[in-house]
């Protein structure tokens, strides 16, 4: 999902004619290595994350254990040149944020990743070194999380096009979902939020360990990853007949934000809300918590992360989906980015 809004931060549009992702030579192009060589050279790229068959590449299908404890959860998304990504992106950070987009669903759901398969589809004419250093990217996130890669497939499409699918795989104790909040409830987010395409859309870390943590926590009463922007993703969490109340003081503008606001001349609120590719956390506990006790344990188990209670579900107000607190006024900020809408 390509998440940043067109009226805050434009999507990737330009592809510059020297892009280091096409080959300035054709030798130096995969169409001079074929499928199978090319799929040789993938494996040698990945390593140790890339299993013999029957786990791993080799077979039509790659044989896995079943999870021995807890649900298993699948997820799957995409990554496509000059959409997700563009020249200003190294391949290695290309190859990396297709991973950590994955990852960052499984910490939504509070769940430890598993084995994945990956589809490339591309031009003939892409850059054997460009894919390589992209599978760089691939590998060195795989370890870090120990994901293996047990297959996937490759297809062409037209000069100058690519784009790469992963499904991950993983199990959960506790799966989260979107659709069980209540009215009353409090809204968290972790982190900050807004001005992503400066760096944040690639450069993320996916919030697994905190992911877990809150899943287990007995609160914790909905959970998604924030990439569409809050403005698109709470309403996913709103209970039925709910607006939400937001305390707009409490909302945690990042710094990027504040510099493309400026910039820009665009409200910074408004970059929070409606900016994509976050890669945060967005959640609700329990209307009859105690949030004081609930943020100091947060606070002694991830003192470096900060965590933002941003508001309250709140039967449906006329005005309009999101409130401020403060005054009752509607909030314009409804919005984030949405695929195949002008």
């Amino acid at each position: 999902m390509r998440k940043f809004d067109v009226d805050s931060t434009a999507q990737f549009g330009y592809i510059h004619p020297l892009s280091m992702i096409i080959a300035s030579n054709p030798h130096e192009s995969i169409a001079q290595l074929g499928e199978c060589r090319l799929i040789d050279r993938i494996g040698q790229w990945l390593g140790p994350v890339s299993p013999p068959s029957p786990e791993g590449i080799g077979d039509d299908c790659a044989v896995l254990e079943p999870p021995l404890s807890g649900k298993q959860i699948v997820t799957t998304d995409s990554i496509s040149y000059g959409q997700h990504f563009d020249d200003s992106v190294s391949a290695k950070a290309a190859g990396a944020k297709l991973i950590k987009r994955n990852l960052s669903d499984i910490a939504a759901m509070g769940g430890t990743p598993g084995p994945a398969v990956l589809a490339l589809l591309m031009g003939p004419d892409i850059s054997i070194l460009w894919l390589q250093h992209f599978f760089d990217g691939v590998r060195e996130v795989c370890r870090q999380h120990d994901v293996h890669l047990v297959g996937g497939d490759i297809s062409g499409l037209a000069p100058g096009n690519f784009s790469a699918v992963l499904t991950l795989t993983g199990t959960t104790a506790t799966p989260r979902l979107r659709h069980t909040a209540g009215l009353g409830d409090h809204i968290y987010v972790t982190g900050t939020l807004g001005g992503s395409i400066l760096q944040k859309h690639y450069a993320f870390e996916p919030r697994l360990a905190e992911g877990r943590w809150i899943a287990a926590q007995p609160e914790c009463s909905a959970m998604m990853d924030l990439t569409d922007g809050l403005g698109k993703d709470l309403q996913a969490l709103l209970p039925e007949a709910c607006s939400a109340a937001i305390e707009l003081t409490r909302m945690p503008i990042s710094e990027d934000a504040q510099r493309l606001a400026q910039n820009n001349d665009v409200d910074p609120m408004k970059q929070a809300f409606c900016d994509g590719e976050d890669y945060e956390l967005l959640f609700t506990i329990a209307a009859d918590s105690e949030c004081e006790a609930f943020e100091r344990r947060w606070a002694a188990q991830f003192p470096n992360l900060p965590l933002s209670r941003i508001g309250t579900f709140i039967p449906k107000a006329s005005q309009g989906v999101f409130m401020d607190a403060s005054t009752n006024a509607a909030l314009p900020w409804t919005h984030g980015f949405e695929h195949l809408k002008q």
